[in-house]
């Protein structure tokens, strides 16, 4: 693609589009004094060399993540990835693929999504999983979406406090569109962490579509599914279960043979890095019944004419392929090549790894929190928590800094996002953290105490 510069004219009509004099007025809101040292004086002469080599030193002056020891989560993890991963969907054929609008000639992408397809049935414990979810926030909100086309006479839709934040604004974005569409959230319980049970059956009446809940939630509990889903579902409504961290399902039981009728989440954590929040990964498995009404697109196992075994589009609900108004969804990308990660991912690992893997999650974030209790740190919530968990540490803040003059990232302040979490701090552990670690991190939270 050629590259043709703006004229001075064009830069202009673009200036007086937005209102700007100048183009300095678009960087007016830096403080002077940063704008006054942005400058990079080099000296004239230099070869490309030497000025490789000066910007490389300035760069160097940057503390990189790497040089930290990580205990951020809250719905981005850091786990490891196997180099296999990198190395095969850095594959030119898989690279450069995109949509396989003509299946004849992308067996090989239609393939890789049907067996991402496959795994996620098999994690979710439901019959039918799809693809071209963007990220676990707005798999959510197209679940909503989805049960709504199921159940379009019912107009609540119930909202678990506990789920994250970026997922319940995103359910909120989505359903502004619809008219008469009641979103209510149930509080979780203050000392389990959970849902309050009662307070969700208070609100699962007859107008009730349906209950979204987190599982892990947001503060790392593992929530009591399937009371959930048996309760919704005696309402008549839709059970939707969100899972930002999937490395969960490969321990605890899948959400399908827990009653629920739509698992949807984020895939991040299988194979693909935590770099500045994303990209991600987001899936969506249902039950059979509901098939017609599942957003993006299913792929399909079939035979060509000789008999050989095939990959198609077996359904095709975008608006891409059919008619907007007949489309379930305006999603308008493709996800393959993440999903490709995450299969090569999932493969590698197989049933019994991601198991064991998970086990080690569970058994080194318990540790974790043993050490910090040690301390007189202790976890907020009482209820069984996976790989993150919530501590009081007084002033997060404070704590946050001390921990970073450390070397450590200590983990997320909730009270932004939760008023009455505001002396709270999630702390999320996996198998890249140690137990020297744990002490460490347990130091520098405790040193303000």
């Amino acid at each position: 693609m050629r590259f043709f510069a703006h004229t001075e004219r064009d830069v202009r009509a673009m200036l007086d589009t937005i209102g700007a004099r100048c183009l300095d007025d678009l960087i007016a809101h830096v403080p002077a004094s940063l704008r006054a040292g942005a400058a990079i004086n080099l000296a004239p002469g230099k070869n490309e060399a030497e000025i490789a080599a000066e910007l490389g030193a300035l760069a160097a002056q940057n503390t990189g993540a790497s040089a930290f020891s990580s205990f951020l989560g809250f719905g981005a993890y850091r786990h490891h990835i196997p180099a296999a991963v990198r190395a095969i969907t850095a594959r030119a054929e898989f690279a450069t693929s995109y949509t396989p609008y003509q299946p004849e000639a992308s067996q090989g992408t239609t393939e890789a999504i049907f067996e991402f397809q496959t795994m996620i049935t098999q994690l979710t414990g439901l019959e039918v999983a799809n693809a071209s979810m963007y990220d676990g926030a707005s798999a959510t909100a197209e679940a909503v979406l989805m049960a709504h086309r199921v159940a379009p006479k019912r107009t609540r839709v119930a909202l678990s406090r506990a789920l994250w934040p970026d997922y319940r604004e995103t359910v909120r974005t989505y359903l502004s569109a619809l008219e008469n569409i009641e979103v209510v959230e149930v509080p979780f319980d203050p000392q389990s962490g959970a849902i309050d049970i009662a307070a969700l059956e208070r609100r699962a009446g007859e107008r009730l579509l349906c209950a979204v809940i987190g599982y892990p939630n947001a503060f790392g509990i593992v929530e009591p599914l399937g009371e959930v889903a048996a309760l919704t579902r005696r309402a008549g409504a839709i059970a939707v279960s969100a899972t930002a961290e999937p490395l969960a399902l490969g321990l605890l039981k899948p959400p399908g043979e827990l009653g629920v009728d739509i698992a949807v989440g984020e895939g991040q954590s299988f194979g693909l890095a935590a770099q500045f929040g994303g990209p991600g990964v987001g899936f969506m498995a249902a039950r059979m019944e509901n098939l017609r009404q599942m957003p993006g697109r299913l792929v399909g196992e079939t035979h060509d004419r000789f008999g050989r075994r095939a990959w198609c589009l077996t359904l095709a609900t975008r608006e891409q392929h059919i008619r907007r108004e007949r489309a379930t969804s305006n999603i308008c990308t493709n996800h393959s090549l993440c999903a490709l990660a995450a299969t090569v991912y999932l493969a590698m690992m197989g049933r019994r790894g991601l198991r064991e893997l998970a086990s080690r999650n569970v058994e080194l974030a318990h540790r974790a929190a043993d050490a910090l209790a040690a301390a007189g740190i202790r976890t907020r919530f009482d209820a069984p928590f996976f790989n993150e968990f919530v501590v009081n540490v007084g002033d997060p803040a404070a704590a946050l800094a001390r921990a970073e003059r450390a070397g450590l990232l200590a983990g997320v302040a909730l009270g932004g996002y939760w008023p009455e979490l505001g002396s709270a701090l999630l702390v999320s552990v996996t198998e890249m953290n140690t137990q020297s670690e744990f002490e460490r991190l347990a130091g520098a939270l405790a040193g303000g105490r």
